[in-house]
């Protein structure tokens, strides 16, 4: 970005202080230790790039109800997958016996 963000502007990403200061850390802590920032930028301090990520909507800051919702609509996808290759799987099977 040719800007860095202000914290009034990284407040409309998160519901509060809190929430942004502990995300930006996380996320700085993340790059710090390897990870490749997720938006283009010549900046080269973690915590900038990670600004700038919640900015550009790359990162999103989650509550806990939004959270647990995510987490329970990925375990009922992760239950269907299974599933769907379970059958997937004992079709297979059965085409094979009769071959």
């Amino acid at each position: 970005m040719l800007f860095k963000p202000t914290v009034p502007q990284l407040l409309t990403k998160g519901e509060n202080r809190y929430r942004l200061v502990i995300a930006s850390a996380k996320r700085a802590r993340q790059i710090f230790a390897g990870s490749q920032p997720l938006v283009d930028t010549d900046d080269t301090a973690p915590v900038t790039i990670a600004a700038d990520e919640i900015m550009a909507d790359a990162l999103k800051i989650y509550n806990e109800d939004e959270w647990d919702q995510r987490r329970k609509d990925y375990e009922t996808n992760i239950k269907l997958i299974s599933r769907t290759s379970a059958i997937m799987g004992s079709e297979n099977s059965t085409d094979t016996q009769d071959a």
